[in-house]
């Protein structure tokens, strides 16, 4: 029976979100065909062996004395386990790294599990890292041809410098309201809405408490739309078209997870988005060098055009998360998609 390493929390903003997304994950792995082991990261960055799922799902993992750790020796493919001052190698066959915004999608762990020579779910190195740095990615998807908010960055180091010109600048190329958003985050963390110059200065300053690169967007006004993929180089399927009715002014971590906003999979769409937007979706998936499974978010117009607005390596897994009910919708249960996602991963290797 191979064994199957599921890694969650981590230090992210979305360490909470990850705990929940792993929870589902791990109740979905076929126990036939994978000894099933779970190793949580905590907020400061303490792994720990965890025993049991319900453990996760109560909190009692964060009291776990034992640690796990992946060792990056590619000889090994194993994770240290230590106990009282006591270490065990286990070998390992695959890792599901179930986690979620900076250290964890971004490329750091999966530039350890290339370290460790251990396949792996879900994106590499490069896209990982790009499609976790919205400003690189917006450079990657200015070259496809689709259409995409149009931007102004913000650099840390020009606020320090002139940060009245910098507004000035955005002013000169943008109507208000604007949208702030860090460069690297998830969930939301960190975005705002400007009406006027005190609070795009204010929503400058909040983002770059969460990244030194920020955004500046357009605002854009349509259906707030996201399409899964799933698959390999040449071999890509993308899922169907679900939407957001947010709860809130805009679709920010508060609206994700504290309020009751909608995940819609038959609401009305203008004419060609649910046949269009699918190929868009898989086109810069592929451009990123994508592998495994992402979330391609959008905007749809009224008038039909399609906007993109950004990527998800990860996706989250969570009750109402977008990505494996659209998969459900088209026939692919959640078993069914964990299991394929697994096998990706040595597909890869």
């Amino acid at each position: 029976m191979r064994r199957l390493v599921i890694i969650f929390g981590g230090r992210s903003s979305e360490h909470e979100i990850s705990v929940i997304s792993a929870t589902n994950v791990s109740k979905q792995v076929d126990t036939d065909k994978y000894e099933l082991i779970l190793v949580g990261i905590t907020k400061e960055g303490k792994w720990l062996k965890v025993d049991s799922i319900s453990s996760m799902e109560d909190g009692n993992w964060l009291n776990s004395k034992t640690s796990a750790y992946i060792l990056p020796d590619a000889t090994k493919k194993c994770i240290m386990v230590e106990t009282g001052g006591e270490y065990k190698e286990v070998h390992v066959d695959v890792v599901f790294p179930v986690l979620h915004g900076l250290f964890g999608e971004d490329g750091t762990v999966q530039g350890l599990l290339e370290l460790a020579k251990i396949p792996y779910v879900g994106c590499g190195v490069l896209a990982s890292a790009i499609g976790m740095d919205k400003l690189y990615t917006k450079l990657v998807v200015d070259k496809l041809g689709i259409r995409q908010a149009a931007y102004e960055a913000v650099l840390d180091y020009e606020v320090r410098e002139d940060l009245s010109g910098k507004i000035k600048k955005i002013e000169g190329r943008f109507d208000y309201p604007v949208f702030i958003k860090p460069s690297n985050a998830g969930s939301s963390r960190g975005v705002s809405k400007a009406l006027d110059r005190e609070e795009l200065k204010k929503g400058i300053l909040e983002a770059l408490k969460h990244d030194r690169k920020v955004l500046v967007e357009e605002t854009v006004v349509g259906h707030e739309v996201e399409c899964g993929v799933l698959g390999k180089p040449g071999d890509v399927t993308a899922s169907g078209v679900g939407e957001i009715k947010s709860a809130a002014t805009f679709y920010d971590y508060d609206a994700k997870y504290k309020l009751d906003s909608l995940t819609l999979l038959d609401s009305k769409l203008p004419d060609g988005v649910r046949e269009k937007l699918p190929e868009y979706a898989k086109k810069i998936f592929t451009a990123l060098d994508g592998f495994g499974l992402s979330r391609v978010d959008f905007f749809a117009k009224e008038d039909g055009e399609i906007v993109f607005n950004e990527i998800n390596t990860m996706p989250g897994f969570t009750a109402i998360s977008m990505y494996p009910m659209l998969f459900e919708a088209a026939g692919i249960g959640k078993k069914d998609l964990i299991d394929r996602l697994i096998e990706l991963a040595f597909e890869r290797r």
